[in-house]
């Protein structure tokens, strides 16, 4: 359950506050969902269906200032590049949806490792490996950001120390 006024996570919607539980009805049936509303942005208020399992385990409660410094402490390793695009699509695809901040600030690290070594041999990053970067980027910057009471360039600055 979560309360009138928390911040949270929703999946890639990003960082929101729970503005209340409304109950709609649609056709016949009746359900209550929470009112989300992006913090940040004029996004449209967004309703999860309070029954609905699937969709309210997307809405996380944002980490706390410790708990967010403790990740950029303690960066996690980059892995390997997937030179086979649709792997890597897919994968990547997967981590974006999952919204883990770990997973997330990993794929920024790859994609930021590859982007430099494609720059070193004169080349680009693919154009939807720049798309995955932009979104997990904003993913993580949104919420650290609010958590750290800083910008985005600051914590980029942390995500991206070699």
């Amino acid at each position: 359950m979560f309360n009138i006024g928390q911040t949270v996570l929703y999946g890639s919607n990003g960082v929101c506050t729970v503005a209340g539980v409304t109950e709609k009805r649609v056709g016949s049936f009746k359900a209550n969902y929470y009112v989300l509303k992006p913090v940040g942005t004029n996004a449209a208020t967004l309703f999860v269906p309070t029954s609905n399992k699937q969709l309210v385990g997307k809405i996380r409660s944002v980490l706390t200032e410790d708990e967010a410094n403790s990740i950029l402490d303690d960066l996690p390793d980059c892995g390997e590049w997937n030179d086979d695009k649709q792997q890597r699509t897919e994968s990547f695809r997967t981590i974006i949806a999952k919204g883990d901040c770990v997973e997330l600030i990993r794929l920024i690290r790859l994609i930021h490792a590859h982007e430099l070594s494609q720059t070193a041999n004169h080349k680009r990053l693919h154009v939807s490996d720049e798309r995955f970067m932009k979104e997990a980027t904003k993913m993580v910057c949104e919420e650290f950001s609010i958590v750290l009471h800083t910008d985005s360039d600051s914590i980029m600055k942390r995500i991206l120390v070699n």
